[in-house]
């Protein structure tokens, strides 16, 4: 029976391939690059809502870039990606090692650990919100218990209080995932090199500075690559804490980009200041996939 040639080209593994591929390669497009493509072009655009505007090249770029809430939102960016990952990067990796010693209780401790990351962001935000209250904040009234202060704090009220308090936040929120990828890492790394260290009289902190640190540092790139941008684009947290405020002080790229776009209808504004950020992400996502191809 001879075949038909439809059948005859899926014999090649290299045209087999492009079609079981084509799915996957169909819904990414859909779903993700069609969005990006869609957002650059809004961006070259004068569109507001109900408008689909015309073109006018680079001017959304250039108003964007002379606006003093734009700088101060890309300084912000920067300043809570940056601090947020360096608390995440120290704390989660402290909290593994901890974790990875055996103790009483440790599955009930690598459960609990998890809860901060499990729980949907805008609950969790909630009740971060409740807790840096002005009138009605349980710090504030702990701090008091302890005498450690005489009022309540104004978490929310003032610029740099409002920077920090979102930041520890962030850290307090993203610390299971660091501690999480640091405590696979540690798994894997085989006794018989701490063995060998302690037999040659290293004590324990040069066998992390020698050993662990060294092994780490793969994981290490791929976990602050990932995290920062998630953190760089993180909107949900920040826009039910602050809402951006107070005076602007806490905009990020994604709190003013929605406000823009979304609130003010200048959709092509809003989408260059969406847009502004892409060349961080692919700067980050080129780690990434370099530090999976070296693994």
């Amino acid at each position: 029976m001879q075949r038909s040639p439809l059948l005859a080209r899926l014999d090649s593994p290299r045209v087999l391939g492009y079609v079981l591929i084509a799915p996957a390669a169909i819904i990414l497009i859909g779903l993700l690059a069609y969005p990006l493509l869609l957002g650059v072009w809004l961006s070259l655009t004068s569109a507001t809502l109900g408008n689909p505007g015309t073109f006018v090249g680079l001017q959304n770029y250039a108003t964007i870039f002379a606006d003093p809430t734009f700088r101060g939102a890309a300084f912000y960016s920067g300043f809570y990606t940056f601090f947020a990952e360096a608390g995440k990067l120290v704390l989660g990796l402290a909290l593994a090692l901890i974790l990875n010693r055996p103790f009483r209780g440790q599955r009930a401790a690598r459960a609990l650990m998890l809860l901060p990351w499990v729980a949907p962001t805008v609950l969790s935000a909630l009740a971060w919100l409740w807790l840096l209250d002005p009138q009605f904040s349980a710090l504030s009234w702990l701090l008091i218990r302890l005498h450690l202060i005489k009022s309540n704090i104004d978490f929310l009220g003032h610029a740099w209080n409002a920077r920090w308090a979102l930041i520890v936040v962030n850290i307090w929120r993203g610390l299971p995932y660091f501690a999480i990828g640091y405590l696979a890492g540690l798994q894997s790394i085989s006794k018989d090199l701490y063995e060998a260290a302690a037999i040659d009289g290293a004590s324990g902190w040069q066998a992390f500075r020698r050993i662990t640190w060294p092994l780490l540092m793969p994981i290490t790139t791929i976990l602050v690559a990932f995290s920062s941008i998630f953190t760089l684009t993180d909107f949900q947290l920040i826009w039910t804490i602050t809402r951006g405020g107070p005076t602007d002080a806490t905009q990020v790229f994604t709190t003013l980009a929605y406000q823009r776009a979304i609130t003010g209808g200048q959709l092509g504004e809003g989408a260059a200041i969406a847009v502004s950020p892409i060349v961080l992400m692919v700067i980050l996502a080129f780690f990434v996939v370099r530090s999976v191809r070296e693994r």
